[in-house]
């Protein structure tokens, strides 16, 4: 139902791609201000710009400031995602959120605190098993610089992300295969790949990319199961927002005033680091939502056909695409 109430607005094949075309030069007009400051920032202390890599170009800047232009460039590709939704298929946030009548936020806000306190708790664990790997990194007033910062601008980066794979391009591509493992394997594919050029893969090796994909894998298929995109919203602001509030290290995408530093050798974790969340911790949350929610038709709901929804329920449709 999520992605086949797709067809009750304008769906044709060209509009996805024009769709796609106006995100991506909204994400590369959001970049213009990091990439200003980078190279103006190389030039002042005389660098070599073509000698910079990525790792070295994120320590350019002071971290709060690289970090605010990072998520800007995010910021600005939502609201391409958004206007390109609401202008070129005339459709609503809501229909492009969930088939409930109303966004419901109850769901977002359960696996957001959910996954927050567990992902802090492994952090803290991990922390008190091996202190010998972690370096206290706070500091009071740029640490409440980056609270201010990572709380409005991170998720308006998972929104993006989720907006465009989970939202957009599910439907789209969906309404296109007339089924839903299509969908749910390229949007999974592609957000893993986009990941390709992150510091952590040039640390980790291409293994790394077996996170990127399974996460992107867990995420569609919570919302296909759940019929929309607010677990999927809920759990990566919070995946990224306490992870850039409680741990950085200087190989990572996200290089930030956070409590703790890792200082362990990257090249020394573990591929059963990499494997126990996609393979572990990812289908127990599953599991939890699935009984909260009371999810049922699994086979249907990931591997099924999209068919037109029936003629009685486009009054229903044309309702939510019209709210604002």
């Amino acid at each position: 139902m999520y992605i086949s109430q797709a067809f009750n607005v304008l769906h044709d094949w060209w509009r996805y791609l024009v769709g796609v075309i106006i995100v991506v030069i909204a994400v590369v007009i959001g970049q213009i201000p990091f990439t200003v400051a980078v190279i103006a920032k190389a030039f002042a202390n005389g660098s070599d710009m073509s000698n910079l890599d990525e790792s070295k170009m994120l320590s350019l800047l002071e971290p709060n400031l690289n970090l605010f232009l990072m998520l800007l460039s995010f910021a600005v590709g939502l609201v391409g995602v958004l206007l390109v939704s609401k202008y070129l298929h005339k459709q609503s946030l809501t229909h492009l959120t969930t088939i409930r009548k109303k966004i419901d936020w109850k769901r977002f806000w359960f696996v957001f605190i959910l996954w927050g306190v567990v992902s802090s708790g492994f952090i803290i664990v991990e922390y008190f098993l091996t202190p010998e790997n972690y370096e206290v990194n706070f500091k009071l007033i740029p640490f409440l610089i980056l609270c201010v910062i990572a709380i409005l601008m991170v998720p308006l980066q998972t929104s993006f992300e989720e907006y465009l794979f989970r939202g957009y391009l599910m439907q789209g591509i969906g309404v296109l295969a007339r089924n839903k493992w299509v969908p749910l394997i390229i949007t999974s594919v592609v957000f893993g790949m986009l990941h390709i050029m992150n510091p952590e893969v040039e640390k980790l090796g291409y293994v790394i990319m077996v996170y990127y994909i399974g996460t992107g894998l867990f995420l569609g298929i919570m919302t296909l199961m759940d019929e929309g995109l607010e677990l999927a919203l809920g759990f990566h602001a919070a995946n990224n927002l306490f992870t850039a509030l409680l741990l950085t290290a200087d190989w990572t995408a996200f290089q930030t005033h956070s409590v703790l530093k890792d200082m362990s050798d990257p090249g020394k974790i573990g591929i059963m680091e990499i494997f126990v969340p996609v393979f572990v911790v990812f289908p127990i949350l599953l599991f939890v939502l699935s009984k909260k929610y009371k999810w049922t038709n699994w086979k249907d709901k990931l591997f099924g056909a999209v068919v037109p929804p029936p003629k009685e329920d486009y009054k229903i449709l044309e309702d939510i695409s019209n709210d604002s």
